[in-house]
């Protein structure tokens, strides 16, 4: 019996010792995950200081030595570096004190000078640099970055995880350890009797509480795997294929750890410093937010928040739709439970998944042929329901009254005598909080924007009117101070520093006999459409110019893995480009397709290891899509407005994009291209000098923007008249069509 107890006594004793250790490896576990965050942090500034010193001296290479004598009062030996060899500034800063010592006729005073003045010709370049992550995996500093950011996600994502079980491990393991202690030693747990004793074995029975717990929720698992990530970075293909799919996350983890110096006054719309204090004590609950936010995102957030009724009006491609279910699930976490989105249909898919993809909440298509039953769903469980202009139109009374309305797209609503104006504004009155979004909101006239903002603040609405004639004067700074209350915008250049390069290439052509016939017998007709599309009316690709070049283009693209995206306003010639891409084409997009067919295109278009062609209709695939897979955009013809180039190139010049993306305009020389082209970099240039910033918004663009119909006129006689072979007109430039008599100089 008493080897029997014996026995047992020994297998207890072996058994609470390995409780005991078990319980403090978890604690241990718990404890590196704990501190985790900070050790990811510290990876990733000293990793982001590394990589903003090898982009600072690659700068300062291109900065003459002798240009040191400007930033200091000392007598500098410029001639002794340069009979050295050292011919920039970031030879100076690379060599160091001791090297430059080494060279002739520098001594320790002089070396100390020219580190110096180098020094401050650096801190200003680090300043102004627009830091970027260059996809290089060949680059060891750059990856090194990537790799940390990586870490970092995953160790917040642990961390958040399993912050609950942090906690009670943390608060419950070193009395429940000092308590179980007690059974880990021989003789003493064979006088261990009493309280004391039932102290001791609620110790054991909480550590393996613990333990199972930490085990059950994954926290042991999860915290090997994050400190491991510490020690051991994943592989730089990993993490470089995660930073193409998910670049936006990367950069909004960087700017939350390092000093990226963004900014600030361009995130914040160069608001009224007034405004923005309001706005930056405005909470956000994001806690049925899966997204990740820009710092200019949160602000625009908490600007819908604070002001309650407004638009925002950011460029494309800077994420409205995620700024817009910031609010949304900000609205939900206090208590809100309806939400109605209104947007063309051609989006009603976009939004569905991105509201699934960036948080939490349930969300409702109110579209289709079971609309009402969803919209009596929608009614009774709450979330976030989904529908088209149409669909506010014809159901207004199913739709109720939400307690937050979002209107995406919202310039379809400047012409107040429609009804999808008249049933926005009906609503718009009724719910305390809305939000307008759209890119080109001032795309026309301040009229037309003082009616947008009529449906949310009425009274600067009518103060708007009123000074109207007097906003064509003032400055940009004056109206964005006039309209603060209401309207926030963003330009792309100044909030996402971190946006590849933009390459526009002109392709011009000649036509040969077929295509060029074709174009002569439009003339002929008069047909301004059918002069824009003659390259394409061809049976063969090799009948045409433009068609050949695409062909080539594509073809270059695929060779290099680069995904390309085709734009026409045609039908027929959408039609023509994919039959001759054959099997490099995929799509196309055209008004036919239904919004579901079009978001299942893209996602095969993203998806896709194989690099292809996308070609869509201008007006369907330039509006409300995210193109980003691809890098390479073909515009087949010129448009009649830069608006309409501008926002199809911005489907995959975006937020996300990660590699430079080149567009390539095809064109015919000494035909209606020419004269498109021209009149385009006029609006272009007054557009971008005048309205994205200022009061005149496209006021000032409209007094070159000729009615299309005047537009086609005007080219059709000149081509007329240059066809004719009028001997004084050989070419496009000596048949000049007028812009407009008032533009401004």
């Amino acid at each position: 019996m008493l080897l029997h107890d014996g026995q047992v006594v020994s297998d207890s004793l072996e058994r609470v010792r390995a409780v005991v250790a078990e319980a403090d490896d978890v604690a241990r576990l718990v404890t590196e995950l704990a501190l985790a965050p900070e050790r990811a942090r510290e990876q990733v500034r000293t990793a982001f200081v590394d990589s903003r010193e090898e982009k600072v001296l690659a700068q300062l290479d291109g900065v003459p030595a002798a240009s040191l004598r400007d930033v200091t009062r000392e007598r500098l030996r410029i001639g002794a570096l340069t009979e050295g060899g050292v011919e920039s500034v970031g030879a100076v800063l690379r060599l160091g004190q001791r090297r430059l010592e080494n060279l002739t006729g520098i001594g320790p005073q002089t070396a100390t000078h020219l580190l110096a003045a180098a020094e401050q010709v650096a801190a200003a370049m680090r300043d102004s640099i627009r830091f970027r992550i260059d996809m290089d995996p060949a680059d060891p500093v750059a990856t090194r970055l990537v790799q940390t950011l990586y870490t970092l996600q995953r160790v917040n994502e642990a961390t958040e995880r399993h912050a609950d079980a942090i906690t009670r491990v943390s608060a419950s393991h070193a009395r429940a350890r000092e308590d179980a202690q007690e059974l880990t030693r021989r003789l003493r747990r064979l006088i261990l009797w009493g309280e004391r004793r039932r102290r001791a074995e609620e110790g054991v029975e909480t550590l393996e509480a613990l333990i199972g717990m930490a085990k059950r929720v994954g926290l042991v698992e999860d915290a090997r795997l994050v400190t491991g990530l510490l020690a051991v970075p994943m592989h730089p293909i990993e993490v470089w294929e995660d930073f193409r799919v998910r670049s936006i996350d990367y950069y909004a983890l960087l700017d939350s750890v390092a000093p990226t110096r963004r900014d600030r006054s361009a995130s914040e719309g160069h608001l009224p410093a007034g405004l923005v204090e309001r706005v930056e004590r405005q909470p956000l609950d994001t806690t049925l937010l899966t997204a990740s936010l820009r710092g200019y995102q949160a602000f625009g957030a908490r600007f819908a928040l604070a002001q309650h009724r407004v638009v925002i009006g950011d460029e494309m491609g800077l994420g409205k739709t995620v700024q817009a279910i910031a609010v949304i699930a900000h609205l939900f976490a206090n208590g809100a439970r309806h939400a109605l989105v209104v947007c063309p249909a051609s989006v009603l898919a976009g939004w569905v998944r991105e509201v699934e993809k960036h948080s939490s909440l349930q969300v409702h298509l109110l579209h289709g042929d079971d609309r009402a039953e969803r919209t009596a769903r929608w009614r009774q469980r709450g979330g976030v329901g989904i529908c088209s202009y149409p669909g506010l139109w014809w159901n207004r009374r199913e739709l109720g009254v939400p307690d937050v309305l979002v209107v995406d797209e919202a310039h379809y609503v400047k012409n107040p005598r429609t009804n999808r104006s008249r049933a926005v504004q009906e609503l718009a009155e009724q719910v305390p909080e809305v939000l307008f979004l759209a890119g080109t909101v001032m795309e026309n006239r301040v009229e037309e924007f003082g009616t947008i903002v009529s449906y949310l603040q009425p009274r600067l609405a009518h103060e708007l009117s009123d000074r109207a004639a007097a906003l064509r004067l003032v400055d940009p700074v004056a109206f964005r101070r006039a309209v603060a209350p209401a309207y926030l915008r963003r330009n792309a250049e100044d909030v996402l520093e971190e946006l590849p390069e933009l390459v526009q290439v002109e392709e011009w052509e000649e036509f040969g006999e077929v295509d060029g016939g074709a174009y002569r017998r439009a003339v002929e007709a008069g047909s301004f459409m059918g002069m824009r599309q003659a390259a394409y009316a061809v049976a063969r690709p090799t009948q045409s110019a433009k068609v050949e070049r695409l062909v080539e283009i594509v073809a270059e693209a695929i060779e290099n893995h680069r995904k390309v995206v085709v734009f026409s306003f045609f039908r027929d010639v959408i039609d023509t480009v994919v039959a001759a891409l054959g099997d490099m084409a995929i799509g196309p997009l055209t008004g036919s397709v239904s919004p579901e067919e079009r978001a299942r295109i893209v996602d095969e278009f993203t998806a896709s290891e194989r690099a292809l062609a996308l070609v869509s209709q201008i007006e369907v695939g330039g509006v409300g899509l995210n193109l980003q897979a691809a890098s390479i955009v073909i515009l087949c013809e010129p448009q009649t407005k830069p608006t309409t180039e501008s926002q199809a190139i911005a489907r995959a010049h975006r937020m996300g994009q990660v590699s430079t993306v080149q567009v390539h305009r095809l064109l015919v020389v000494d035909s209606v291209d020419e004269h498109l082209i021209r009149i385009l970099d006029t609006k272009r240039h007054l557009f971008d000098a005048y309205a994205r910033r200022s009061a005149l918004a496209e006021e000032v663009a409209s007094a070159v923007d000729v009615s299309e119909a005047e537009l086609a006129r005007q080219i059709v006689d000149a081509e007329r008249t240059r066809l004719a072979i009028a001997p004084h007109i050989l070419s496009t430039e000596d048949a000049p069509v007028p812009v407009a008599d008032d533009a401004p100089q």
